[in-house]
């Protein structure tokens, strides 16, 4: 809007004292301020309202006016009320910055002149993310090289001064305004808000407040706004799981319904790209799927190797001979009763292997029994390219994940070691299962495991039958846990400290801040409740087991 527009306006009796040549100047928001000094708060195109609270004497006038100039507002609006009148010395300072100088009656309250200015402005940049829309329409009819979500999300930042970023289920960031970083704990909250909306049921787009995390107090006093980008999931809780957000930070609740459509509008726009690029890799899909065909069937491995060996330029371009190493990850709960498990897990076994820190190029092959199975190739010589760790994949979406599997769902994720022939990925497929298997003993909504743990005994505990695993726990630590209780001593903390220090007298009273005889008169105490010698390995051993049973 135009200063003129305001001029015109009967209903708010503004009075023009000076700077009838700027009345075309441009609107662009409105502050009030009483303060000497209000630089910090403007950004240019302002019309400035004041109620004279600063002024003193005439030599205030010109410094005030000098910085509004500087600013680059629009125009400056004076109360009366204060006064009674407006200073002649604040006219002729505007005259000599040439900044449009207005009075405003004391009936008018400075309000009302807000909300007909934010009005407007809505409205004007309603229209301006019409246009904003369609120059994005154009750009993504040109195809995937049109430039994608990233051109319409720099749109909205230089356009409409929306910081904007697009979001995957988990939190990563897909696209973002280039000149404003999201902090990934700030991405992580915004997800988990997505994530339990989302599986509830809502209908977006969520406002989330602002947060107290690193880096949430930079410029987001008005928290976010999430878009849902429409995908194919019907059921809530697999669109939780999938679906990925449209985050712009801003407060939505004073938006006109016009700006909120075509912000859905850009949303509904990402989804049809998103949708084009994962139908590029439908090739790829398709012959990741052949391979784990092939090894389910127990093909000959000079058979998987004849087909590796036609299809890896196109799974894995520029990358020759790579090893390869495979996951395999489980959906349970009401997402998995939703489609069986497999579609969602796939797509969020591939969601997890996008993430930043894994490796690039991952092809998830497919589900069977509910179990999707990814491929992940890595570079021929294993010093230039780390094999995946579960505990590396997890860690950053753990809490994200378990607001969108909800109370009764569970993740649980396995992982082989690297192979590097085709005779080997039928045994790093049963290993995958197998590291899942352990995972899925476990306790927790997200659960993952390695190739790793499977020459441990971590691999034995987790399938030992409940009844034996509280038996043998019972008879052999209950006894000092009953003696703690009752004298408030603490043979169990030393009885773990004394395992972890190798039976190390010295070592284990420094760590425990003991006398040595103390250190022993309490391992003689253990001794005689349990009838065992810690100086006898099997014992030891035994005890070793029972405190890990019982974690």
């Amino acid at each position: 809007m135009r200063l003129r527009t305001l001029l015109a306006d009967g209903a708010l009796g503004l009075r023009l004292l000076h700077g009838a040549g700027g009345l075309d100047a441009p609107v662009r928001g409105v502050m009030t301020t009483d303060l000497r000094d209000p630089s910090r708060y403007l950004r240019g195109g302002e019309l400035v309202l004041t109620g004279l609270a600063w002024w003193r004497g005439p030599a205030d006038s010109e410094p005030f006016v000098r910085i509004l100039a500087r600013a680059g507002v629009a125009g400056l609006a004076a109360g009366e009320a204060e006064l009674g009148a407006v200073p002649d010395d604040l006219a002729a300072a505007c005259a000599r910055h040439g900044l449009p100088l207005f009075a405003v009656a004391q009936e008018v309250a400075f309000a009302e002149i807000t909300e007909r200015v934010v009005r407007q402005i809505s409205g004007h940049r309603a229209g301006d993310l019409a246009a904003v829309v369609d120059r994005h329409r154009r750009l993504m009819s040109a195809g995937p090289g049109g430039g994608g979500p990233q051109a319409v999300l720099d749109l909205l930042g230089a356009d409409l001064d929306l910081p904007a970023w697009l979001l995957s289920a988990t939190g990563r960031v897909v696209a973002g305004t280039a000149r404003a970083a999201l902090p990934a704990p700030v991405a992580a909250r915004l997800a988990a808000h997505a994530m339990t909306a989302a599986a509830s049921g809502r209908p977006g787009p969520y406002r989330v407040p602002p947060g107290t995390e690193a880096g949430a107090e930079d410029g987001d006093d008005d928290g976010y706004a999430l878009f849902p980008v429409p995908g194919d999931g019907g059921d809530p809780h697999t669109a939780a799981l999938t679906g990925w957000q449209l985050a712009v930070r801003a407060d939505p609740r004073d938006w006109p319904a016009e700006r909120l459509d075509l912000m859905a509008g850009v949303a509904q726009l990402i989804a049809a790209d998103r949708d084009r690029r994962e139908a590029s890799r439908t090739v790829q899909r398709r012959l990741a799927r052949e391979i784990l065909r092939l090894l389910r069937e127990r093909a000959a491995p000079a058979e998987v190797a004849a087909r590796l060996r036609v299809a890896g330029p196109l799974l894995v371009p520029g990358l020759t001979e790579p090893r390869w190493q495979l996951v395999v990850a489980r959906i349970e709960g009401p997402a998995a009763a939703a489609d069986g498990g497999g579609r969602v897990a796939e797509a969020l076994l591939e969601e997890l292997l996008a993430a930043p820190g894994t490796v690039e190029g991952a092809l998830v092959a497919g589900a069977a029994d509910g179990e999707a199975v990814a491929l992940v190739p890595l570079p021929a010589v294993p010093g230039e390219g780390a094999a995946l760790r579960a505990a590396t994949v997890l860690a950053p979406v753990r809490t994200v994940l378990a607001a969108g599997l909800g109370p009764d769902g569970r993740l649980t994720l396995g992982m082989s070691a690297p192979v590097a022939a085709a005779g080997g990925l039928r045994g790093a497929l049963e290993e995958a299962r197998h590291a899942r298997r352990v995972a899925a003993a476990r306790t927790g909504p997200v659960c993952g495991a390695g190739h790793d743990e499977l020459a441990s005994h971590v691999l034995l505990l987790p399938f030992v039958p409940e009844e034996v695993r509280l038996a043998f726990t019972a008879r052999l630590l209950d006894p000092l846990r009953a003696y703690d209780r009752r004298h408030r001593s603490e043979l169990i903390p030393t009885l773990e400290a004394y395992l972890e220090a190798d039976g190390s007298w010295t070592r284990c009273a420094a760590r425990l801040h003991l006398h040595v005889n103390t250190l022993r008169y309490r391992v003689g105490r253990i001794e005689a409740l349990t009838g065992r010698d810690l100086t006898r390995l099997e014992d030891k051993l035994d005890f070793f087991l029972a405190l890990r049973l019982s974690r």
